[in-house]
């Protein structure tokens, strides 16, 4: 993995070891993205590890992305735009989570995120 790499979706049920390899090898790493049915059974250790070391633990799935075919899934940057046209419009984060993740098929926590971090006023 790229250790620049700062949002990682695992896209299988990880260990502890997985997660711990993962921080070790990306040190810039802010989130750790799991499907609903995994996200539910990381350990509370890890969980309170990843607290610590300021890193989201977010749930949801990369819809439509065959990792087959590329390895790495990117956030393009018109929904970043969208994004940043829908704050200036003024519109409430929880509309634009729900406006974008309907339109774009991306988790509404992947959206909160990127409002967080990406969108600044």
């Amino acid at each position: 993995m790229n250790p620049n790499e700062r949002i990682v979706h695992m896209a299988f049920r990880p260990a502890n070891k997985d997660i711990l390899a993962l921080v070790e090898a990306c040190p810039k790493i802010e989130v750790i993205q799991l499907p609903k049915s995994y996200r539910r059974t990381v350990s509370k250790s890890i969980e309170m590890f990843l607290e610590m070391q300021r890193i989201e633990l977010i749930e949801g799935d990369v819809w439509g992305h065959r990792k087959d075919i590329d390895e790495y899934y990117s956030i393009p940057s018109s929904v970043i735009e969208e994004i940043k046209e829908l704050k200036i419009e003024g519109k409430p984060a929880e509309t634009i989570e729900e406006k974008v993740s309907k339109a774009r098929k991306i988790n509404p926590e992947m959206v909160a995120y990127i409002l967080k971090k990406e969108v600044i006023s």
